[in-house]
This record gives structure tokens, C-alpha cells and sequence, in this order.
């Protein structure tokens, strides 16, 4: 069933707590500490670097979990930052720039082989990928533990409703227009109760201008 829409959904608020009255959270999760200090120096390695790369788009046989490819035609150029590559297979192998992956499986084989960008984003469109130790599914740790810096989950089954997820073309346009990872990420989402974000929340490849990260907190 649908849940309560956010009100930061596709927001042009700079300060959701004073704007909206919310406070967008992120989880700094890993299995181990060292995980998350690795994720956090990731963030900041990305800062203000503007990498180049692909965003991935997979349009699988599991057409369950395919619910988002509606939105894939509505990601938009990226000024050359960025190429777009949308692909119709069960998992992606051997790529050396991925800075975006968005895919619909329960569980996602092959990461071992890719090299993910600082700053990456990530993420499987299933029923738990939220539920980060003991799930039936893939977790979302797992994009972390193979090199994303961001990924989202949902922690109870949420049918296959797209608005429960991010949106590609929301959090693409967003990240590369300078939003921190948290902010863009979260702006994804139309309907994020049943879900949880997880990463390191101040990354910001695309950063216009150089704020310190003292001043982003």
C-alpha cells in the first residue's frame, strides 16, 4: 500500500529541518569499523573532484522487480559527465567507471568485478535489501562492501511500487547539479517510510564552489 509522500520528494529546500521540519537521516553502516572508515574516506575523496563516468540502468528478466525502467527514458544528459548506458541483462561485470548502478533483483551478481568511483551511488529495487544483517535477500551492504558510497533499502516488503525507491533521474540530476549524496539521494524517493538510506551522507563529487564539509554538517 502506499505510504505518507515526503514532502523533501524533488524539494528545492537547501534546509529541510527549518523549510519542512524534518531531519533527513543516513546510516554510516558496514559489518566491520574498518567498512565504515573506508566508506567515510570515500566521501571525502570524491569531494568537488567531478568524476567521469556511466550510470547503469539494468532492465532485468525479473519483471517484478523491473518496475522502475519506466523512469529510465527520463534520465537526462549529463553535460558529458556522465554517459548513460541502459542494458538489458541480470547483472553487469568487468566495468571500471561506474559512478551510478540502478538495478531490480533480489540478489545482484558480479559486483566483485567492478570498480565503483568515489562517491557512486548504488542500489537494487527488492524487498529487503533494508534489512542490512539478516535478510532473505541481498543486502544493501553489499554495494557498499564493493565500493559505493551510497545504496537504499527497504526493511519490510513494500510491493513493487517505484515511488518506494529512488528515482534515477531524480538523484542523477540532482547529485551532478551539487547536492551532497544525503540530499540527493533522499530527494529520490517519494515515499521513503519502509526504507533506509545508508553511506556517507556529506559526499559531494559535483560540489559547486569549495565549501568545507564543516559548513555542509
Amino acid at each position: 500500500m502506499p505510504t505518507r509522500l515526503s514532502t523533501y520528494f524533488d524539494s528545492p529546500s537547501k534546509l529541510p529541518n527549518f523549510d519542512l521540519h524534518i531531519r533527513p537521516a543516513m546510516m554510516l553502516a558496514g559489518r566491520r569499523f574498518s567498512e565504515i572508515k573506508a566508506l567515510i574516506a570515500r566521501g571525502v575523496a570524491s569531494d568537488g573532484t567531478y568524476p567521469r563516468g556511466t550510470a547503469y540502468l539494468l532492465l532485468t528478466t525479473d519483471k517484478a522487480r523491473d518496475s522502475r525502467v519506466l523512469m529510465y527514458p527520463m534520465v537526462e544528459g549529463t553535460g558529458g559527465l556522465i554517459e548513460i548506458e541502459i542494458l538489458k541483462r541480470d547483472s553487469l561485470t568487468y566495468r571500471k567507471d561506474v559512478m551510478f548502478y540502478f538495478i531490480g533483483l533480489a540478489t545482484v551478481a558480479g559486483l566483485e568485478t567492478l570498480h565503483f568511483s568515489p562517491g557512486a551511488i548504488a542500489d537494487h529495487l527488492t524487498s529487503f535489501g533494508g534489512m542490512l544483517t539478516d535478510s532473505s535477500q541481498m543486502s544493501a551492504l553489499r554495494w557498499l562492501e564493493a565500493g559505493a558510497t551510497g545504496s537504499y533499502g527497504t526493511v519490510v516488503e513494500p510491493c513493487n511500487f517505484p515511488q518506494k525507491f529512488p528515482d534515477p533521474a531524480i538523484v542523477i540530476r540532482r547529485y551532478i547539479g551539487g547536492e551532497t549524496l544525503i540530499e540527493a539521494y533522499w530527494k529520490s524517493v517519494a515515499w521513503p517510510g519502509q526504507g533506509v538510506f545508508v553511506g556517507e551522507p556529506l559526499a559531494t563529487p559535483y560540489r559547486r564552489g569549495k565549501p568545507s564539509r564543516e559548513n555542509l554538517r
